[in-house]
């Protein structure tokens, strides 16, 4: 990886650095916002739950709009202006004492990490040949996972100091950032010369609706979200309805390391070898690699159990992360690529709703059943995401 990164741009590096410094930035505050809100506002669970939720699904829906930004500004001002938009949520949020200016900052922070992932991702779009796209897609979800494992252990630290603190450190982190980006980044980004003369943003929305493979695609994704955006939060529902305290921290605290060692070490590797020729029969696989993996979290009985059972569901996840990518890569045209992607964030929608659907299932059906449902929105996804390929196809036959 360290040879490829050698080998890309100075733009795709910066691109790839800010991926890994604000994913660091969210990952060092995320994890404490449940100590944090409880504490600090003295909410109860279901109101925490329902600030962090609903700030992810409007971040989330706005982006849509974000990825119009993406398509008709300048990306060099944007990146710059997100940068900001970030860092000064931060910075609301460590000074923020009523709860609706620290909702606002959560709001923000949440459009400005979207935006900017669009931006990241649209630049391969722009810089890379179609055949070097995967590796870059897998190179960013190595590094992102990089700052996902590191940055708890940071804000951990910090909030030792002062429970506030870790929402500072984010804000330096975005204004380091907003500087490198300032000084080296690409002032020669422009959108392509089809969309600088400004098409009305509900005119484009009404265009990518008429794109049924991106329809289906959406869809899919925000039905393979609910199982795999945030799996840590459903299977810490199930633990604690199932077991002890004491044995669902040991068993979530084991399949969180798994998870993050596995999509290190072998990300790169298995995403690298991705390609469009046969995208399908992969995306397939890492599927499939889901229900074996919800069938063995089921079925566990012992820690070991857990831990292959996340090591299957982690192939997954690893396989079916940049075959989400490259499929929206293979259908955006250049002048919406950044659209297609935002449309394509909506899937955050299914990850916000996961640990909700989980949750009534646990409190209404015995606790296995939660597997039956997360099982049947895997196959739900997968015949989107055939029939989003099939018509995908008939398209490039037609043409």
């Amino acid at each position: 990886m360290l040879t490829t990164l050698k080998n890309y741009s100075l733009t795709v590096n910066l691109l790839l650095g800010a991926s890994l410094v604000l994913t660091l930035a969210r990952a060092i505050t995320l994890p404490y916002l449940v100590i944090y809100l409880s504490g600090e506002f003295g909410l109860g669970v279901a109101d925490i739950g329902m600030i962090i939720g609903s700030s992810l699904i409007i971040g989330s829906v706005m982006s849509l709009y974000g990825g119009y930004l993406v398509d008709s500004l300048p990306g060099y001002r944007l990146l710059l202006g997100c940068c900001a938009v970030f860092t000064l949520g931060f910075l609301g949020a460590f000074i923020a004492r009523e709860l609706w200016v620290f909702f606002t900052c959560l709001v923000a922070i949440n459009l400005a990490y979207a935006v900017i992932d669009i931006a990241v991702k649209s630049g391969f779009g722009r810089l890379l040949p179609v055949d070097a796209r995967s590796e870059a897609f897998s190179i960013k979800y190595t590094l992102t996972n990089i700052g996902y494992a590191v940055g708890p252990f940071l804000g951990a630290g910090l909030a030792t100091l002062a429970i506030s603190l870790p929402f500072l450190a984010s804000a330096v982190l975005g204004a380091g950032c907003f500087t490198v980006y300032c000084v080296w980044g690409d002032r020669h980004w422009v959108p392509p010369p089809a969309n600088q003369h400004g098409a009305p943003f509900l005119a484009l929305g009404k265009r990518l609706l008429r794109d049924y493979r991106l329809v289906c695609f959406t869809l899919g994704g925000m039905l393979s979200a609910v199982v795999f955006g945030q799996f840590t939060a459903y299977l810490s529902q199930y633990l604690v309805v199932t077991t002890t305290p004491e044995a669902a921290y040991r068993i979530i605290s084991s399949v969180v390391a798994t998870n993050a060692l596995m999509v290190i070490s072998l990300q790169y590797m298995i995403g690298k070898r991705i390609t469009h020729q046969h995208l399908h029969l992969w995306l397939a696989g890492g599927l499939g690699m889901f229900i074996v993996g919800l069938a063995g979290f089921g079925l566990s009985t012992s820690l070991m159990c857990w831990v292959l059972s996340m090591a299957i569901f982690t192939l997954g996840e690893i396989i079916v992360f940049p075959a989400e990518y490259m499929f929206i890569d293979i259908i955006a045209p250049e002048p919406l690529r950044g659209m297609y992607y935002g449309a394509q964030n909506l899937g955050n929608v299914g990850a916000a709703l996961g640990p909700v659907l989980c949750g009534m299932v646990l409190a209404t059906q015995p606790a296995h059943a939660m597997f039956y449902m997360l099982a049947l929105f895997v196959v739900a996804g997968g015949l989107l995401y055939s029939l989003g390929a099939c018509l995908a196809g008939r398209v490039n036959a037609a043409t």
